[in-house]
């Protein structure tokens, strides 16, 4: 057959990351004509847009995180590595990990994802972590928590306001999210958890430079989005740009807030992989791809994923979001897998936009669709079913499903665990 490598050694193919895009490129490649090898930092693949519920004590990290090698273990041709990229190098076809090994590869796919962007700012992270990680939500989950132990113990009311308000600082889903999750934590959950404060005081403030909350949905939607988190307690500040974080307060919009704690959720960068590969990058560090997610320049190394900016078939860039990587991974695993095997030139990659969709809080939630704008109590549930089904295995699904139910019916929350010791010197104690 033309093109057929039947008789040629069988392709290396080097899958950098094990999110979303990462395991559906695997899976495409799995049982074919090809030795795959997956290479993540951790041995899970995680649910990232469930890590709030794990910062936020409504869910365990183990709920939401799935080993790679359960998930991939019925391809023979898939091993999996786990280990850090210290190098590409694409003259000689190999990448080397953190330990020394080196990785050959005849086909090399990086989707290694972003992580946080303090826009130049990065002494910020100390005070004011983000959500990319389980290490970042146990730590939030920690420092929240802490928050409220520390208020309990101290007489200095002063002190015990500042320990009880949290600033989320960007209003995206993911600050829309955590901010409407810390105020039902706090007004549901805790209220009836302390002898000497009052949880359902606490204050939460969502501040966004921008003119209006989740910038990429309709505007009726993001006004109600306001109107609900305003319901919940949230106190909402639009056109409100940070000029400082410390660790005892936010500065913005000329006034300084205290606070306990601060998360960041306005803006993301990739992976340092792309400069790495010394591949042309945009300012946030995404390798500029092709649309068939090859990297121009680069003959056989791929791009997917956060990690990538590719153009959809409008010329605007694709959003960073679970289901573009997903759709990405799938198309770019049945393509490389039909071209090692016949040589078949793959095609371009079209994204099908399934809708957006972010929730706020008990029945309150907000969805688009081309077809379509949902709000409150139907939108809340598609929230949910949607987050259900991604879920990786069905034990997760089941356990989320049990753990939701039962927080709707009891409005308690099982997850309330404070993982770092405190700090014995912090406040007065009450004898």
């Amino acid at each position: 057959m033309a093109g057929s490598t039947q008789h040629d050694p069988r392709k290396r193919v080097v899958i950098i990351g094990a999110g979303f895009a990462g395991i559906e490129v695997a899976r495409g490649l799995g049982q074919s004509q090809a030795d795959v090898t997956l290479i993540d930092r951790e041995n899970y693949h995680l649910f990232q847009p469930l890590l709030y519920q794990v910062a936020t004590a409504a869910l365990s990290p183990a709920d939401i995180a799935e080993p790679v090698r359960r998930m991939l273990r019925r391809y023979a041709n898939i091993t999996v590595v786990m280990g850090e990229v210290t190098k590409i190098s694409g003259a000689e076809n190999h990448i080397t990990l953190a330990d020394g090994t080196l990785v050959p590869y005849d086909i090399l796919v990086i989707a290694s994802g972003a992580t946080h962007a303090y826009f130049g700012h990065d002494a910020w992270e100390k005070f004011a972590p983000g959500l990319k990680t389980i290490d970042d939500a146990r730590d939030i989950r920690s420092r929240l928590l802490l928050s409220f132990e520390r208020a309990d113990r101290t007489s200095d009311p002063a002190k015990k306001k500042r320990l009880m308000t949290f600033v989320v600082v960007g209003g995206g889903p993911s600050g829309v999210e955590l901010a409407g999750a810390i105020a039902e934590l706090a007004r549901h959950t805790l209220a009836k958890d302390f002898r000497h404060i009052d949880p359902t005081s606490a204050t939460v403030v969502l501040l966004e430079a921008g003119p209006g909350l989740l910038s990429a949905f309709p505007k009726e939607l993001a006004r109600y989005t306001k109107r609900k988190l305003t319901q919940l307690g949230v106190t909402v500040r639009e056109n409100c740009a940070v000029s400082n974080i410390t660790e005892k307060f936010v500065e913005a919009g000329g006034e300084k807030i205290p606070t306990a704690l601060a998360i960041w959720a306005a803006g993301v960068k990739a992976s340092p992989l792309g400069k790495m590969l010394g591949a042309a990058t945009d300012k946030s560090g995404r390798i500029e791809a092709n649309r068939d997610l090859s990297v121009p320049g680069y003959e056989n190394v791929y791009a997917l994923g956060d990690i990538a900016q590719v153009k959809a078939q409008d010329g605007k860039p694709l959003p960073g979001l679970a289901q573009v990587a997903k759709q990405q991974g799938q198309y770019l695993g049945k393509a490389l897998a039909r071209r090692i095997a016949t040589g078949t030139p793959s095609p371009v990659f079209k994204f099908h936009d399934r809708g957006n969709v972010a929730v706020i809080g008990r029945h309150a939630a907000v969805a688009d669709f081309s077809w379509a704008r949902l709000t409150g109590t139907p939108a809340w549930l598609l929230w949910a079913l949607v987050h259900i089904y991604l879920l990786a295995g069905l034990q997760h699904r089941l356990l989320v499903s049990v753990q939701w139910l039962w927080r709707y019916i009891t409005y308690d929350s099982g997850a309330r665990l404070i993982v770092h010791p405190m700090d014995p010197g912090d406040g007065d104690e009450r004898c």
